[in-house]
Order: C-alpha cells, then sequence, then structure tokens
C-alpha cells in the first residue's frame, strides 16, 4: 500500500558558505543567545559590544561562524536568532521532560481521533508555534510533519490557540504589529484574527478547516500548568474530509484530553513546590 501523506516543503535552508572559527568562549556564547532571547528585534555590533562588554573584535569572531550556520541572522546591521537555533530548541524541548509527560495523553487522543497528534510551544522572540512532539496517524492518508516545524501564529489552529491564551499585554503588541507574510488558504487580516482569539477564548478550542492549506484541517486545545498558564497546545490535525462530519466530537475529544493533560502538569507542579 503506498502511504499518501500532507506534507509540506520546511526547508529554511542554510548559507553554503561556513567560516569554521569557532567561538572562543563558552560563556560569552551563552550570554550572546541569552541577550538576543529577550531582543526580538535583535542587536547591533555596537550594542552586544556594551551589554556583553566584550571587545567588538572577539565578538565578530563569535558572530561569523554562528551566522554562517544559522544560529543567527544579521540583516540591516542587526543580529537576530536564526533558524537553527529554533531547531536546536526543539530538540532540547523533546528531550526534557514536558514532552515526555504529555507523550501518554497524545498515544490516547492518536488512538481515540486516529488522527496525527501535535504538541505545540509558544517561541516569543520569533513569534511562532515550535512543534516539539509528533505523533503520526495510523491511516495511509495523514497530516506529517517533522519535530520541529514552526508556524507563524496566526497561520495555524495550534499557534492562534497559544496567541489567544497569552498575556494581553503581549497580545495586543503582537496584533499591533504582526506581518501577514506567510499565505494562507483563507487569508489573515487583524480584524479577523482579533475575533478568532476571542471566540477561542470562549470556547476554549481553535479549530480550523481548509484555513491554512485546502485539504487540511485541524483542532487544538490548551495545556494549563498549575497557575492557568497555557504552557502548550495539543493538537490533531489530517484531512479536511475526515473531519468536518465528526467536527464537534473531535472538539470534545480533543478539549477532554487536554484537561486531563493539565491536570497531571499541574499535580507535578505541586508536588514539585
Amino acid at each position: 500500500m503506498v502511504t499518501k501523506k500532507i506534507v509540506e516543503d520546511n526547508n529554511n535552508g542554510l548559507p553554503a558558505e561556513r567560516d569554521v572559527t569557532g567561538p572562543r568562549s563558552l560563556t560569552r556564547l551563552l550570554g550572546l543567545f541569552d541577550v538576543l532571547s529577550m531582543t526580538p528585534d535583535g542587536m547591533s555590533l555596537a550594542e552586544l559590544n556594551v551589554t556583553l562588554e566584550s571587545p567588538k573584535s572577539s565578538l565578530l569572531n563569535l558572530l561569523r561562524p554562528l551566522v554562517a550556520e544559522g544560529y543567527l541572522i544579521h540583516s540591516a546591521g542587526q543580529y537576530r536568532l536564526g533558524p537553527s537555533i529554533f531547531r536546536l530548541a526543539a530538540s532540547v524541548m523533546s528531550a526534557w521532560n514536558f514532552p515526555r509527560m504529555i507523550r501518554p495523553f497524545m498515544e490516547e487522543l492518536c488512538q481515540r481521533t486516529g488522527e496525527t497528534v501535535l504538541l505545540g510551544v509558544l517561541n516569543r522572540d520569533a513569534e511562532v508555534l515550535t512543534y516539539v512532539e509528533i505523533i503520526d496517524s495510523p491511516h495511509p492518508v495523514r497530516y506529517q510533519i517533522p519535530v520541529g516545524t514552526t508556524r507563524p501564529l496566526y497561520a495555524s489552529s495550534a499557534g492562534r490557540l497559544l496567541l489567544a491564551y497569552t498575556e494581553k499585554r503581549w497580545r495586543e503588541a503582537y496584533l499591533s504589529s504582526v506581518q501577514f507574510k506567510v499565505r494562507t488558504a483563507i487569508p489573515v487580516t487583524r480584524a479577523s484574527l482579533s475575533r478568532e482569539l476571542d471566540r477561542i477564548r470562549a470556547e476554549g478550542v481553535s479549530t480550523s478547516v481548509d484555513n491554512y492549506m485546502v485539504g487540511l484541517a485541524a483542532v487544538a486545545a490548551p495545556v494549563f500548568d498549575g497557575d492557568g498558564n497555557c504552557v502548550a497546545s495539543l493538537n490533531i490535525a489530517g484531512p479536511s474530509d475526515r473531519f468536518r462530519n465528526e467536527l464537534d466530537q473531535l472538539k470534545t475529544v480533543v478539549k477532554e484530553v487536554a484537561a486531563k493533560a493539565s491536570g497531571v502538569v499541574a499535580g507535578i507542579e505541586a508536588r514539585a513546590a
């Protein structure tokens, strides 16, 4: 039997030329990633020089190979975190206990719905959703992407869910500045996105049928920690034809399993406190 997959091109690409000069100081490297993680708009060489208290020549020796490898992006004189660091972050997340903690609930969701199950987290700095754990559907026709795949928050049901449940101040700043660069099957506007976020918070679930890509549907629900913060999205995705007739039932199942996962997360946090 030939397996059909709803797949997408996720090739971010890296520069062909590489400077093999390695960083001279691990502490300096970690400090660099730390300050850039808090400045999504990036920093200039002069700003990094002052913040890290490091000579410009030493910084350049550190920055050049990181740009060449895609860990940083250098544009208009500003250095920002690049795609490679986000892929690394996704790999670290996969090795972390959190995805392992949620895995049994993902397996239950896959068994009950028969669809691909994805665990997504919010990357505030890059303003994207990152999938840190995935269980593929057993169906021959299914949705399939690799762990570490990212999506703009506005483009997917899981991304919109995380956006809906983030702090109001951050959400409003995002809505005022977001640029809809990635095309979706149904165009997104600030007004339509704002209305959708209100609906998600009211219903406690995010849905998408042919919104992101024709033929693809998804349902996402929040996973909360003990303080009521949304720490992840738990969602299913698959062919629209399978979702349309069972959408209400799928929404109920996803919300139910996500609520069970939230209870376990909160319980573990309480025991650790």
